[in-house]
């Protein structure tokens, strides 16, 4: 008998890809724990519910999940809306969590600290691919499972503020004028950011977000400033492809926001490098780097680290992972999603063929898949896990028939060296399956006044 016969597919996280991950083991009558570090299903996503995501309900609910839903008598929302974080939680993600098939296989408070094998490190390799995974918790409790879906996400390790990928000197003792992304600029935490001047720094979609509010905010409180900050030339890749993309709200995200820039409500600065930060008299000194070694500096109240996110591979550090170096994604993914490399067409379809590492059994879905490639489609985890939960369940024909299509975009290139001018470079070329990144497209060809300290570091124009 085998060593894993009976043992349960831990899935680590209850967010959606998680929770999707769950219901596509139910259906293929797997056995299955789901570890949620958070008291509740969503525990990241509500960090973020006052957000509206730009992609409509029919995109976030996985089929899988749908159909437990369905015959529980779930009513569904309309297909066309924009649900927020909150409701992404409310209408979805809290009854699928409840739902008798999966609510006795999800432990909440439980966060997973390290995974092994039940006996055998890194370097050992006779005997691997038949002892059971070991998870430790932080509690000190320990698990066993046949297989790992690690759908953790990568909310909880933020970039930092420093251009190199370090820490800015002064990070650490500046954390009581930083924000991380996404804050509740209109809600709750509007008392941080009225009367004041706040710097927003990054070239996403959460920048993007949060500039929109503050600039709502600085209209109906006299007195607050908004500067947006960003690494490259031009903040063409931010703005997408406007009435061209597929998703309407996420085109109308980047309208909205040249808008306010042309209307100078929000004043953007370019060739923006975060070297120092240095508190004074209760403000914050950002002093910025140019790329001939002259420093210049910006005082502002509040600073908006809206520099994306990166994944903590530590909890595998004994499994043997096959990690792309530049974004930390599985090696054979990082190729499709590469916002250095990749441009405008399609990207291959992937599932659990290209998820897969050298320690069989262990798969990192969802948002923690793509490393630090900066944006992903709830659609693409469903997607993921739906092909990973085939293959583990020996249907091979089902796991590699994946069929990725997602709304179509412009995405052109994310080479700032080549997308700096603001012209448009798809030119006649067709958009077809949309690129799995799921990254707001196109470029705008109209010409943009910017307020430029430095030209821009080479690098992705994705992040900040």
């Amino acid at each position: 008998m085998n060593a894993l016969d009976g043992l349960p597919v831990v899935v680590i996280g209850a967010g959606p890809t998680g929770l999707a991950a769950a219901a596509h083991l139910h259906e293929r009558g797997l056995p299955f724990t789901i570890l949620e570090a958070g008291d509740t299903p969503g525990a990241a996503v509500r960090q973020w519910g006052h957000v509206r995501v730009f992609s409509p309900w029919r995109y976030n609910v996985d089929p899988a999940a749908r159909r437990l839903l369905d015959e529980a008598g779930w009513v569904a929302p309309d297909p066309e809306a924009l649900p927020t974080g909150a409701e992404l939680v409310g209408d979805y993600l809290q009854p699928l969590a409840e739902l008798p098939q999966l609510k006795p296989h999800v432990r909440y408070g439980a966060r997973v600290e390290a995974i092994s094998r039940l006996g055998l490190d890194r370097l050992r390799t006779a005997g691997r691919d038949t002892a059971p995974f070991l998870l430790r918790l932080a509690d000190g409790d320990e698990l066993f499972a046949r297989a790992v879906i690690d759908a953790s996400g990568t909310w909880g390790t933020p970039n930092v503020l420093g251009a190199s990928g370090l820490p800015a000197r002064g990070e650490a003792d500046s954390v009581a004028h930083l924000e991380h992304a996404l804050p509740d600029v209109l809600g709750a935490d509007r008392g941080r950011f009225v009367g004041r001047h706040t710097l927003v720094v990054g070239a996403g979609h959460s920048a993007a977000n949060t500039l929109l509010s503050l600039a709502e905010l600085s209209a109906a409180e006299p007195g607050t400033e908004v500067t947006w900050a960003i690494r490259t030339a031009s903040p063409t890749r931010t703005y997408g492809g406007g009435a061209a993309d597929a998703l309407p709200a996420r085109g109308a995200l980047g309208s909205r926001l040249r808008a306010h820039v042309d209307a100078g409500r929000i004043r953007l600065l370019t060739g923006f490098s975060v070297h120092a930060l240095a508190p004074t008299d209760g403000r914050v000194s950002v002093v910025v780097r140019h790329a001939d070694g002259t420093d210049e500096s910006i005082t502002v109240d509040r600073i908006v680290a809206a520099t994306g996110f990166r994944p903590d591979h530590s909890i595998a550090a004994e499994l043997r992972l096959d990690l792309d170096p530049v974004l930390g994604a599985t090696r054979a993914i990082a190729p499709l999603i590469d916002p250095n490399e990749h441009s405008c067409g399609t990207v291959p379809p992937h599932g659990v063929d290209e998820l897969a590492h050298p320690e069989s059994g262990y798969y990192a879905v969802g948002m923690k898949s793509y490393g630090r490639a900066p944006t992903f489609l709830m659609a693409t985890g469903y997607e993921q896990v739906r092909s990973v939960v085939a293959a583990l369940a020996g249907d091979w024909t089902a796991a590699r028939e994946v069929q990725l299509d997602l709304p179509e975009t412009g995405v052109c290139n994310s080479n700032p060296a080549e997308s700096a001018s603001g012209d448009n470079c798809c030119g006649p070329e067709p958009t077809g399956r949309g690129l799995s990144t799921g990254i707001s497209g196109g470029l705008l060809s109209a010409p943009l006044s910017l307020v430029a300290l430095d030209a821009a570091p080479a690098g992705a124009c994705c992040t900040s």
